[in-house]
Formats: structure tokens, sequence, C-alpha cells
């Protein structure tokens, strides 16, 4: 007998469709060198992944300082950031994204970023038309991971029942929001993010090179 397709697969976009996190994570550490600061990428490990307010303090926590944010983000805007019209896919990723929609599984997106960031990269990217939903936090009121608002979100506008459908995910906020959100986890560790605690991911991949359509459906009840 065939097993079941998942009724959805929903991606994190940072460090999961596009390393956006280690440029990213190299922009504010000039910004942060200039106000004497150093910052390590443990440190901005445990930062990435959470909504705005959330991130600031974690990066606050991570330097040691009370940072003004108003003057750091004015920094962090100073420093070169045309890396953002360059930034390919991670491995794997069109490929596996072409898999799941020749099998016509529905996708989405579960970000705490803004939808114009996720909008404009997936449009650069050629990936736009292929995922049906993008839940980022303008969708859900500005609340970021770990809060699960984007995974119900993207799975209520998808159509698809959370226990059969699964979360790809690089970051430990994105792993607790998809687990909340009763969704099964694959954890794909980013060059940030590898030095996080991705162990509640119910399985992990070193790349999405590793991941095929087949796997998915085998992690699902049937």
């Amino acid at each position: 007998m065939t097993r079941r397709l998942p009724d959805a697969v929903i991606f994190d976009f940072d460090g999961t469709i596009s390393d956006s996190e280690t440029p990213i994570y190299q922009a504010y550490a000039g910004a942060l060198a200039e106000l004497g600061h150093t910052l390590t990428i443990p440190g901005w490990a445990t930062v990435v992944g959470h909504a705005e307010d959330e991130s600031h303090a974690a990066l606050c926590a991570a330097v040691g300082a009370d940072l003004d944010r108003d003057d750091l983000e004015a920094r962090y805007a100073r420093q070169d950031r045309a890396w953002r019209d360059t930034l390919p896919a991670l491995p794997g990723v069109e490929a596996l994204i072409d898999e799941l929609t020749a099998a016509g599984v529905p996708l989405g997106i579960a970000s705490s970023s803004p939808e114009s960031w996720v909008e404009m990269h997936l449009v650069r990217l050629g990936l736009r038309d292929r995922f049906a939903v993008i839940a980022s936090r303008d969708q859900v009121g500005g609340r970021g991971k770990p809060d699960p608002a984007s995974y119900r979100y993207a799975t209520r506008a998808l159509g698809a029942d959370p226990a059969r459908t699964v979360a790809v995910e690089d970051s430990n906020p994105g792993v607790t929001a998809a687990v909340a959100a009763g969704l099964t986890v694959v954890a794909v560790p980013s060059e940030i993010t590898r030095h996080t605690d991705l162990s509640a991911a119910h399985h992990a991949v070193a790349t999405l090179e590793h991941l095929d359509l087949a796997s998915l459906i085998a992690l699902l009840p049937e």
C-alpha cells in the first residue's frame, strides 16, 4: 500500500532556504565593533530565529551590554549589505522543492522576518510561485518564533492537519514553534545554528541534500 503524502511541508526561510544569517551576523558584528563590542558566532546563534524584541534582548546578552537599539540599527544599516542580492538557495533546497511540487504537496513558509524580506528573496531565487502561503510576522500581529503563531497560520491557510505536516527548520526557536504547533520537525542546522541545541526536532539532516519526499513520508504516521 502506498503511504499517504504529507498534507503540507512548511519551510523556515532565513538559514533554511538561504544562508542570510551569516552575512547578517557579519553586518551586526561590524556595527558592534564600532561600539567596542565583539560578537562571536556562538553568541549570534542565540539571537537568530526570534522576533525583533527578543532578538535585541538576546543580542544585548550575547555581548554583555545594554545596547541603544536605534543607534545599533543605524550602524547596521550603514554596513555593506550588497550580499542581499546575491545569496543563492542552500544546497538541496531547489531539488527538494521541485520533488514536493511535482508530487502535489502544498508548500508554505513560516518566518519571523517581515513578509517583504521573504517575498523579495523568493522572487529573486525564482521560488515564489512554489509557496501557497507565506506566514511572516506580518500575518500574526508581529509575533515571532518560538511563538507557534506562524506555523498555526500556515497550516490553517493550507488546509493541512498539523499532525500530517512537516516543518523544516534551522533554529531552536523555530523548532520550538513548530513542535508547539503540532508539526513533525526536521532540523537542518546552518553554519550559525549548529552551535545551538536542536534536539527537540524529530529528525535532523546535515543539509537538504539528505532529505527527499520518501524520507518525509516515513516520518509521518500511516
